[in-house]
């Protein structure tokens, strides 16, 4: 299992100023490679490929010498990111979708690094980068077996790097007890023990601070010292819900995978209920995706059963008798006309989406109990 783990940088001003040219020369290089390709397709329908492009870097480091003080595996890595950039684009045009076209990274928008295979190493407090030196570092668990090391600016000026390895699994002692998670809006999560997560709605605590910094942005002159400082602020307000967005969905996660044996959820496609205007920013604020995601990873790396299901209907089928009926999304309490069961609807479908994972998994009773 491939885990990644992100530590915060704390960079002098020289090594600052070598790693914000490693990104300018990665940039360049980035769009004089995609240039290439747009070039040759539209003057000699010719395709071009990673390994025709990435023997040429040698002989632009003879006509640009500043793309000598980059490391040469940082530029093998940028033809990989166009490779890849193109695969996705024709992977979206064959399936039909909306495919957009790769496009020119202006300045401020390349924004990371990788060293894939070699040209650096993890010390006591220390990352050692190859043409950039030993950066100082916050590590806060060692790791072991690094395969690939990615140094990322944040947009408030932040440095960080991300070392990918494949460490081993961390079993947790068994349980017996199983859960089913039903997200929503009114409560973040619902819980089939009966307890209600609330929605802490980061994005609508910060929305006028957010609002205020994006007026005064507005106002500014293109290209003043006064709008990138405002552009600033405004990146740190972005920063701090994402941040505290990040740390509930782990903190929850951690919580559910450190009791449950068993965690079923609901297989949600995000990307399509943002098509629902009246919902999207909730929808956004509320990070499910996210919060899914750690469940998954942390329950495989914990040796737990993990189950998306089928969402349609749960909220609908009563977890008592099964009969479906129609509800409106104001519709908060489920009654059944036929066994007169009244519940919660949220509660009422993490009961079903637990029914459902057992049922896939094979499983026959489980106890499901409440966590503290």
């Amino acid at each position: 299992m491939l885990k990644t783990f992100k530590y915060r940088l704390y960079p002098t001003s020289h090594q600052e100023h070598l790693m914000r040219s490693t990104l300018d020369e990665c940039r360049w290089l980035y769009n004089h490679l995609l240039e290439e390709r747009k070039n040759a397709w539209e003057q000699e329908q010719k395709s071009l490929n990673y390994y025709t492009q990435a023997v040429s870097i040698p002989k632009l480091k003879k006509e640009r010498d500043s793309l000598s003080d980059v490391y040469s595996q940082v530029l093998q890595n940028v033809a990989v990111r166009v490779d890849l950039a193109f695969k996705a684009f024709f992977r979206r045009v064959k399936a039909g979708e909306k495919a957009g076209y790769p496009r020119f990274k202006g300045r401020g928008w390349y924004d990371s690094f990788t060293y894939p295979q070699l040209g650096f190493s993890l010390g006591d407090n220390v990352v050692t980068l190859s043409k950039i030196g030993n950066v100082k570092a916050k590590i806060h668990r060692t790791i072991g077996g690094i395969n690939i090391c990615s140094i990322k600016r944040t947009p408030t000026g932040k440095w960080f790097v991300c070392l990918t390895s494949e460490g081993s699994n961390s079993p947790l002692p068994e349980s017996e007890e199983a859960i089913g998670i039903d997200v929503g809006l009114e409560s973040f999560a619902t819980l089939s023990t009966g307890e209600a997560i609330a929605n802490p709605r980061f994005f609508r605590i910060d929305e006028k601070a957010l609002a205020r910094a994006q007026r005064k942005l507005s106002r500014l002159d293109k290209g003043t010292p006064e709008r990138r400082r405002a552009k600033k602020v405004m990146a740190h307000i972005h920063e701090r819900i994402a941040n505290r967005r990040s740390n509930f969905a782990h903190q929850l996660s951690h919580q559910i995978v450190s009791q449950f044996g068993v965690i079923c959820v609901e297989d949600i496609n995000t990307s399509r209920m943002l098509h629902n205007h009246c919902l999207a920013k909730s929808i956004s604020d509320a990070g499910w995706s996210q919060f899914i995601a750690c469940l998954s990873y942390k329950a495989e790396s914990a040796g737990r059963k993990f189950m998306a299901v089928n969402p349609s209907y749960t909220s609908q089928d009563c977890s008592r008798c099964g009969h479906r009926q129609q509800l409106t999304l104001s519709d908060r309490v489920f009654t059944c006309p036929c066994c007169n069961l009244v519940i919660n609807r949220d509660y009422n479908a993490s009961l079903n989406i637990l029914a459902r994972g057992l049922a896939s998994l094979g499983i026959q009773s489980v106890e499901a109990v409440c966590f503290s």
